[in-house]
């Protein structure tokens, strides 16, 4: 009776394992042969890009763990995408939240412009916002970045958390309001609290977004000891020519810290995700 009472897991059919096995794929693939290329010489690399190489010598990979370039790129991404994770996802919360439960005139107005903003390619207000950042004093600087991806990103991050917030239940927040509760009080001590899986979520997606951003700190920062790490990459480029081994061997250990943070969030983000998919 025990093991009939469980629940019974999915049957997956081939179909289905077919295209798990495609998608997967498209994902381990280039990271497999990123990885790879690290230990390859250049002429190595152009004939055998997908092969074992012919020697495992992490030359390359020591000296870019021993430089100091590495280590003061990935802190400027560090600092960077944190502080994108931090103040986007208190700015995104507080304003789901008050979408979410507090009825005022044009509520629904905003929620449907800040909506509007997930329309928005970022790439096509990169000029007149370098002109504004200029005028403003913000060029060459961490903080600079870290307002504007707070700002393209806080649309789609209100958009998890205001689904997320509608699935609470209303009785709980009627109960605090009885309890003489402001909102203040009742979005910090109540609906913060259960909300860990939609704010793992949040922050993951934006923490790679803000980790991976190229075009953005490349027209921003103009001093080398402020770059990211993808703007660290430059330094493998020449005038006739780029040390494609040493760009891999960069990329490898230069992503490992967004996947690590990913996959120790995996099982609130997949929880966050489908939390506010179905009501009841």
């Amino acid at each position: 009776m025990a093991a009939a009472s469980k629940k019974r897991r999915p049957v997956i059919s081939p179909v289905q394992w077919i295209s798990l096995l495609i998608v997967a794929a498209f994902v381990i693939v280039p990271f497999y042969t990123t990885a790879l290329g690290g230990f390859k010489e250049i002429g190595e690399l152009r004939v055998n890009p997908f092969g074992l190489p012919a020697s495992w010598d992490p030359v390359r990979f020591t000296e870019i763990l021993g430089g100091p370039r590495y280590f003061s790129s990935l802190g400027n991404s560090l600092l960077i995408a944190g502080g994108t994770v931090l103040f986007s996802t208190l700015v995104a919360s507080m304003t789901a939240f008050a979408l979410a439960h507090i009825k005022f005139f044009g509520s629904k107005f905003i929620l449907g412009y800040l909506m509007m903003g997930l329309l928005f390619p970022a790439a096509t207000g990169i000029l007149p916002l370098f002109i504004k950042m200029r005028d403003l004093g913000m060029l060459d600087s961490h903080w600079g970045i870290i307002m504007v991806q707070v700002a393209f990103s806080v649309s789609f991050s209100v958009l998890l958390f205001h689904n997320f917030f509608k699935e609470l239940p209303k009785d709980l927040i009627d109960a605090a309001r009885m309890d003489n509760c402001g909102y203040i009080r009742i979005y910090w001590y109540i609906t913060l609290p259960l909300c860990l899986p939609i704010i793992a979520t949040v922050g993951v997606f934006n923490f790679v977004g803000s980790w991976n951003s190229f075009l953005l700190p490349l027209i921003v920062l103009n001093s080398e000891a402020k770059y990211t790490w993808p703007l660290g990459i430059m330094q493998f480029q020449g005038q006739f020519g780029s040390d494609w081994p040493r760009i891999l061997a960069f990329l490898t250990l230069s992503i490992m810290p967004a996947i690590a943070f990913f996959l120790m969030a995996q099982r609130y983000v997949i929880s966050g995700l489908t939390g506010g998919a179905v009501k009841g």
